[in-house]
């Protein structure tokens, strides 16, 4: 199959966003949009409802995504859409969706006024297993959310994108992470804002003489570090405006923090597997949950 940027599509207010946002993604990257929709079947007492009943269900399945692809094309004129029913478990099937697709996009329920999300189980199946980037977008999102206020500090999609940010270990600096990151970051002719953080010492707690030279030592170290990841990559990407930012701390709370006024948040996911199944890491972890930005999740080696 040709590439595609895939959205899951369920009618509910975070996956219309996500569509929105996929149908975005898809003309800054020239590809065409493929919605698709998984349809599950209903529990008994549902099914035999009389206001729900099979032929119901059926004729919403093919409707809604049907009338997304069409209010789309209407907002995005020249954007190739199509849409494609799915059938089976939701999570395995977007993981199949995935495959063949540059990227697959997906809702996250709002969490109130606290600014993050609340990622549901079957995004978080589907993040932790499909090894194509993921973005997740939460409800409400919308196109000036994107971009810097206009002049007049009124919130404007015709204005220069907000920063892409990228969380990176430098101790394991991924060319796949990098890549997609500067990538975004072109195609929005945005900044692109590189934080990495180290922990602190275990006698950091404590005052012994030498502890500011020892702190000092690695703050130079770790900033030659990240400056050394970034070095081809700026070569590669001359057009980007690159910002570097290091600190000792909780590299969750680093990301969390540099992403409040982002377009778009990076980060990856180490590919592999373990007695209790795939993980997603802590700092990807905290990530989904807090920032408000749509959030990117790269699988890597």
């Amino acid at each position: 199959m040709f590439r595609t940027v895939t959205v899951g599509l369920d009618g509910s207010p975070e996956s219309r966003a996500a569509a929105e946002w996929a149908a975005r993604e898809a003309r800054l990257r020239g590809l065409p949009l493929r919605i698709v929709h998984v349809g599950e079947p209903a529990p008994v007492p549902v099914a035999q409802a009389p206001l729900v009943g099979p032929e119901t269900r059926q004729q919403w399945t093919r409707q809604m995504p049907r009338e997304s692809a069409e209010g789309i094309r209407l907002r995005h004129p020249g954007l190739e859409v199509f849409t494609e029913q799915l059938a089976g478990n939701v999570a395995g099937a977007l993981c199949d969706a995935a495959g063949p697709a540059e990227l697959l996009v997906l809702g996250s329920r709002g969490f109130g006024g606290l600014g993050g999300f609340v990622v549901g189980s079957v995004s978080l199946a589907v993040v932790a297993r499909v090894e194509r980037p993921v973005v997740l977008v939460r409800a409400g999102e919308q196109a000036a959310d994107e971009h810097r206020m206009d002049p007049a500090g009124v919130p404007s999609a015709a204005t220069p994108f907000r920063p892409v940010v990228l969380g990176l270990d430098v101790g394991h600096p991924d060319d796949t992470l990098l890549e997609f990151a500067f990538d975004a970051a072109a195609r929005r002719e945005s900044p692109l804002r590189v934080v990495s953080a180290w922990p602190e010492t275990a006698a950091s707690s404590y005052r012994f003489p030498g502890d500011v030279e020892l702190q000092d030592d690695l703050e130079r170290s770790h900033r030659s570090a990240l400056a050394e990841a970034l070095r081809p990559w700026r070569q590669k990407f001359p057009g980007v405006d690159v910002t570097e930012a290091s600190r000792c701390g909780s590299a969750a709370q680093a990301v969390v923090d540099a992403a409040r006024d982002a377009s778009l948040a990076v980060v990856g996911r180490r590919i592999r597997s373990g007695p209790l199944g795939a993980h997603i890491g802590h700092v990807t972890h905290a990530a989904l949950h807090h920032i408000a930005a749509p959030v990117a999740v790269v699988a890597h080696g």
